[in-house]
């Protein structure tokens, strides 16, 4: 028997457990605040300038959740994405449209447009409360119908009882059925409450198989704040240092202005680097902040989207 399977005679220390041994995860809200407080004041102004929105518009994942939601409607949504190469030829497409399930075929077979990824959220999204057949089946028929990128909601309620190991064997066995297509992770940070938590799921789910991680599902109150998205981007850096494996950040909900998505971006920047600051490996779900930013980089109120 190896001691260091033990802590104390105790029952053995999982292997999650022993991941997070390899992270500080005591971390203090207040100093977060003050860190992202710095970080606002001093570099976000640096980063306010037509280049860096026209990146984020590069950034952004088009996305619709809604009830309402129709194949009508989403072919609409997804031929506005078609029609805006024709009409902005030079500016970036989004990188992604993201949908719910149902419409992955609408979508693929609508979407004319290179390069641009096709997410759906899956695992019983927004609650991810279902049993794990249902999650593995729902996610496996996205991808047969098309979707190139899938978004689940880590068991938030497993989390939160402390069964680690519960969240990361479900965020593995989905991983398993997404194989080679990318796997985001939601936190729902606003659930998680402390940085400390924050940090623990960041790190649980990266080592369980993310692709990305990502803040909200913008179905809950509050959704991204600056302050979670400070703490994630820590954790991906301290993994990348740890593993030289590189995970991807995606806020996402409540990100309702230009500057919103700028902090985010300037979050990215100051904690992870320029590596990180490509459509691939940082995006933004948002459809509201598409239209502002078009205002913007064109001077004038556009409505596009």
């Amino acid at each position: 028997m190896h001691a260091h399977c033990h802590n104390h005679g105790n029952k053995p220390q999982s292997k999650y457990e022993e991941a997070l041994g390899k992270y500080n995860t005591e971390i203090s809200d207040d100093e977060v605040r003050e860190a992202v407080k710095k970080i606002i004041a001093e570099k976000v102004h640096e980063n306010d300038n037509i280049e860096t929105k026209k990146f984020l518009m590069g950034s952004i994942e088009l996305t619709t959740l809604k009830t309402t939601d129709s194949e009508t409607s989403v072919m609409a949504f997804t031929e506005k994405v078609n029609q805006f190469d024709e009409a902005y030829g030079d500016l970036p497409h989004v990188a992604t449209i993201c949908v719910y399930p149902c419409f992955a075929k609408t979508v693929s077979e609508t979407l004319e447009i290179d390069g641009v990824e096709i997410a759906c959220v899956s695992g019983s999204f927004p609650s991810s409360q279902a049993l794990i057949e249902v999650k593995v089946a729902e996610t496996a028929l996205a991808i047969k119908d098309g979707a190139t990128e899938i978004d689940i909601v880590m068991p938030v309620g497993k989390f939160l009882s402390g069964d680690y190991e519960g969240v990361a064997d479900e965020i593995s066995e989905l991983k398993q059925v997404c194989g080679e297509n990318a796997m985001k992770v939601i936190l729902e940070t606003g659930c998680l409450k402390t940085a400390s938590n924050i940090k623990k799921a960041s790190i649980i789910a990266m080592y369980a198989g993310a692709d990305y991680i990502k803040t909200s599902t913008g179905k809950l109150e509050p959704a991204a704040t600056p302050e979670a998205a400070y703490v994630m981007c820590q954790a991906i850096k301290e993994y990348y240092e740890e593993t030289g494996i590189q995970i991807g950040f995606k806020p996402a909900g409540g990100i309702n202005s230009v500057m919103d998505a700028l902090i985010y971006y300037t979050i990215v920047k100051e904690v992870l680097g320029e590596k990180w600051l490509t459509n691939k490996w940082f995006r933004l779900g948002t459809s509201r902040l598409a239209n502002m930013l078009l205002s913007e980089i064109e001077g004038k109120e556009t409505k596009f989207f």
